[in-house]
């Protein structure tokens, strides 16, 4: 199975701008430029993409861990912080706040560490991951 999202970019890196579109059109040129990604411009960037595919990605495998160590999880909220620094992308923290009835903090601090190193994004991006989390059951 392949998926791909198109950009565009018209004009040079500082004052130039770019559009993209994912293969679902759930992104249809949808504008980046500089200010977006460096400064408080309007739209979005790579790393804010990144952040919500880290995000999306980690939920499922930990729903489908979840599952496998006999457990269906009510709600899994993981927000993603991705550190872009001196033209790197050296960090991606993940916050989840899980409510998954009927679990231990032990069995659900094992679930996380199998889904961190399982997560197919998290194995792709090749960089430090840090996690907090938050059990509600």
């Amino acid at each position: 199975m392949k998926h791909y999202a198109t950009s565009t970019w018209y004009g040079s890196g500082k004052d130039g701008n770019g559009q993209v579109t994912t293969e679902s059109y759930v992104l249809d040129r949808t504008e980046f430029t500089f200010d977006s990604r460096f400064a408080d411009g309007k739209g979005t960037n790579p790393e804010e993409l990144l952040a919500a595919a880290h995000a999306c990605c980690f939920n499922m495998k930990l729903s489908f861990v979840l599952g496998e160590a006999g457990f269906v999880p009510a709600t899994l909220e993981t927000t993603c912080h991705v550190n872009f620094e001196n033209g790197f992308i050296n960090g991606s923290h993940l916050s989840i706040k899980a409510n998954v009835p009927g679990i231990n903090q032990q069995d659900f601090d094992a679930c996380i560490k199998e889904a961190t190193e399982c997560s197919p994004l998290g194995r792709a991006l090749k960089i430090k991951i840090t996690i907090d989390t938050f059990l509600k059951n």
